[in-house]
């Protein structure tokens, strides 16, 4: 892998703000806004539509520029950044990859990403751009801007039509990222599984992707070395895995098939 590029909302920035912001500009709860935005992802619909629910007729983008005339637009600092951005972005270019941040966002959301000073080598958004995703212009910048062939740059975001669709149609790699409503919610829809070469749950494992073939198994050895020289016991240590196992009752045969082809319908319908 010689170039990999990461979408922005979700995958490296949290929206908790973003969506915060505007509920407070129209008035209303912060959970009211969360939950139809919920509705939206689970429907397969823009999030911002979420929006057009409370205000029928909304045109975004000119509310957009109300808020940021009325000094209440975009902010962005370091809060606002997934604890494992720079961990991940910084190891990346340790090891000599290419990194690139490209995604869905205004000229705005572009300067304050670039005023944190990130471990990138481009920092750009569709606004800058002037294309938006899924578009197929939009791929074909970020083949540009990679630098690399398409079999050797990984495109990485949370979203399977904006991100992982179109930018397997575009000819590159992809890893899903399970972050976010989209992320979360799509992670195991058969279309996503298939599309996706790398499924993720943390920036962090792009890393083991870059390393040279044998750079983990020497790792671990050189670890576990270490851990004999101190001499601890070391049962125990360490856990089973993730211990992510859903919660809740067991769901019908019926009921889960209808939900599945609800979500495949959806899904589907956005591609």
């Amino acid at each position: 892998m010689e170039t990999i590029v990461l979408g922005i909302g979700e995958t490296l920035v949290r929206d908790d703000r973003r969506w915060s912001s505007w509920a407070d500009w129209l008035g209303v709860p912060p959970h009211t806004l969360s939950a139809l935005v919920g509705a939206a992802v689970a429907q397969g619909h823009d999030a911002t539509d979420a929006l057009r629910t409370l205000r029928p007729g909304m045109d975004v983008e000119a509310a957009y520029r109300a808020r940021s005339a009325a000094g209440r637009g975009e902010h962005l600092d370091e809060s606002d950044l997934y604890q494992d951005v720079r961990p991940a972005l910084g190891e990346l270019r340790a090891a000599g990859v290419r990194v690139v941040v490209a995604g869905n966002g205004s000229a705005r959301a572009g300067e304050l990403l670039r005023a944190l000073d990130l471990p990138a080598d481009l920092v750009v958004t569709s606004a800058e751009w002037g294309v938006r995703k899924p578009d197929p212009e939009f791929f074909a910048r970020v083949a540009e801007a990679a630098e690399a062939p398409p079999a050797a740059t990984l495109y990485v975001g949370d979203h399977p039509a904006d991100d992982l669709f179109p930018a397997a149609a575009a000819g590159l790699r992809t890893a899903h990222l399970r972050r976010g409503p989209y992320g979360h919610w799509w992670a195991d829809h058969p279309d996503v599984v298939e599309t996706a070469e790398f499924r993720i749950d943390a920036l962090t494992e792009l890393v083991a992707l870059v390393r040279p073939p044998g750079a983990e198994a020497e790792a671990a050895e050189a670890e576990a070395a270490g851990a004999g020289a101190i001499g601890p016991d070391a049962e125990g240590a360490g856990g089973e895995g993730s211990g992510e196992e859903e919660a809740g009752g067991e769901e019908t045969d019926a009921a889960g098939a209808a939900r599945e082809g609800a979500r495949r319908g959806a899904l589907r319908s956005v591609r």
